[in-house]
């Protein structure tokens, strides 16, 4: 334990517990060692942090009714007390400035600093959506310009820009569906969904009103194709498969997949949120596939919510271009782009389904991709997605002799690398593992998804991890498992550095306390120690 591990760092001692162990990390850090009270806990609500006179005047006539008839019982606190309160609770929250997050499937990059500053350009960070058109043009050419390159990155024919998260992709892409079918006079009411699919696919399907079937996946972790097709039929409206798949791998019967659908009268709708892994390197529109979302803050590196909207574009085949919702941006002969606000067969979109939103709301994420697009090229985004999966593969390969990789003898992985708790000492698991990187000073990966896989751990370092900061993170993950493996008992009680300890997280999501009501300690208020905490 106080030997140089292979990444290079000497353990160093920590506290001392409860039964006398010294807690180690690999890594020199101590999680996050901070400790701060409630703002209720700091202040008081019998006095005010800032002097105020009594109003000279009363108030005016027919206000007074809304006057308090009591101060509130807020704390009161001085302006000092209230900055170092926010900047320490601040500390506490870990973020990609401070360091990787290794979430699987989330795909939480660096946001360049470059993006941020465009987007809060006059003109795109003030703009209203009730602005008139010729107020905005610059705007609508943001949209028109990002939607140009979805459709040519994609091979598609057409893009769908409304949509404000994946799951609202999706919905907008089986709707496209749904009126296909619906023009086409046929009522098919099945949506096949790889059981390596993200879990919003089967959600999204059953919101939509389809039945979902599962498609088992092979031993080798991609779709079972013979099962697929053996569940084709005239009830079939399609299939939503996510590729590269939940698993970290690239689907290589993709194409014979469409064409089993699209000969079974079907549609084909790809999860495009593992996009960063294949973009510049291979277009969905060439291997069949009819609709695919795409998440901005993903692959085009836009925050996640963006501190608002988020973006979720749909590009959609030749086939589902004419229902694409309403509204959409479209560039006239003259060369001038306009907004699209009215079915108009003139234009595209001609059996519209609809409307998914009142307003291309978004404008910062449009923004933000656009400029992460033009920034890199075409051959710039090819190297992302290469980068992405060199990265995956040096954290799989460099961790698969201490933790088991069940798809490692599939081949390379994509974006994500995907680890087993199954090799750990009885009565370890993947939470141990987990529990442990807070106090190594990392927000833990992904745990126990996909559920293909026991104790899964899944793992995505992205592009914008550089390899001494993907050794620093494979070194303390390695520590980890062979404490896990040596049957290190410390490990059952970690996290010790974080300002809380183990919490009983079933407990806490099913009775919340999210209102304050009095000091810790007081009869009828709940206490830490009811969540595990100390």
């Amino acid at each position: 334990m106080n030997a140089v591990n292979a990444s290079g760092w000497r353990p160093s001692m920590g506290e001392t517990g409860e039964a006398g162990e010294k807690f180690v990390t690999s890594s020199g850090d101590y999680g996050l060692m901070l400790e701060e009270a409630l703002s209720f806990e700091l202040g008081s609500s019998e006095k005010c942090g800032v002097d105020l006179d009594t109003p000279a005047r009363p108030a005016a006539a027919g206000l007074s009714k809304f006057l308090r008839k009591a101060a509130p019982a807020l704390p009161g606190l001085t302006e000092p007390e209230t900055v170092r309160h926010y900047t320490r609770l601040s500390r506490q929250n870990y973020a990609i400035d401070l360091g990787p997050f290794p979430l699987g499937s989330c795909t939480m990059k660096h946001n360049p600093r470059l993006n941020e500053k465009m987007a809060r350009l006059p003109g795109f960070a003030d703009v209203h959506p009730l602005q008139p058109q010729k107020s905005v043009e610059g705007a609508l050419e943001v949209i028109e310009q990002l939607a140009d390159w979805l459709i040519t990155l994609t091979g598609m024919a057409s893009v769908a820009m409304s949509p404000k998260a994946g799951a609202h992709g999706e919905l907008c892409g089986l709707l496209c569906i749904r009126a296909a079918l619906d023009a086409r006079g046929e009522k098919r009411d099945v949506v096949l969904v790889p059981e390596s699919a993200h879990g919003t696919n089967p959600a999204t399907a059953a919101f939509a009103g389809f039945k979902v079937q599962s498609i088992p996946a092979t031993p080798e972790g991609r779709v079972d194709l013979d099962a697929l097709k053996a569940k084709l039929g005239p009830n079939v409206a399609g299939v939503m498969i996510t590729n590269p798949n939940t698993c970290g791998l690239f689907e290589p019967e993709m194409k014979a997949i469409g064409d089993a659908v699209h000969a079974a009268g079907g549609y084909v709708y790809c999860d495009g949120a593992n996009f960063n892994a294949i973009v510049g390197k291979v277009r969905p529109g060439d291997l069949g596939v009819d609709a695919m979302h795409i998440n901005l803050h993903k692959t085009f590196s836009t925050p996640h919510g963006g501190g608002g909207p988020g973006a979720g574009p749909v590009v959609l085949s030749e086939a589902l271009a004419p229902f694409a919702p309403l509204p959409f941006v479209t560039r006239s002969a003259d060369g001038t782009v306009h907004l699209v606000e009215e079915e108009n067969a003139g234009e595209g979109h001609a059996q519209a389904f609809g409307r998914m939103v009142a307003f291309h709301g978004q404008m910062g994420m449009f923004t933000r991709a656009l400029t992460y697009i033009l920034s890199h090229g075409a051959d710039g985004l090819r190297q992302v997605a290469e980068d992405a999966v060199l990265n995956a593969n040096y954290v799989l390969r460099s961790c698969e002799d201490l933790l088991p990789a069940p798809f490692a003898k599939s081949g390379p992985c994509m974006h994500e690398a995907l680890f087993s708790d199954a090799g750990l000492a009885e009565g370890f698991s993947t939470l141990d593992i987990a529990k442990g990187l807070i106090d190594e000073g990392f927000h833990p990966m992904t745990v126990y998804f996909p559920l293909v896989v026991k104790g899964a751990m899944l793992v995505e370092p992205t592009e914008t991890e550089s390899k001494a900061g993907l050794d620093r993170f494979i070194g303390s993950l390695r520590s980890l498992a062979q404490r896990a493996k040596d049957g290190d008992q410390s490990l059952h009680s970690a996290p010790h550095f974080a300002p809380r300890r183990r919490l009983d997280e079933t407990l806490a999501a099913r009775k919340p306390v999210l209102v304050w009501q009095g000091h810790l300690g007081e009869p009828g208020t709940p206490s830490l120690s009811e969540f595990g905490g100390s």
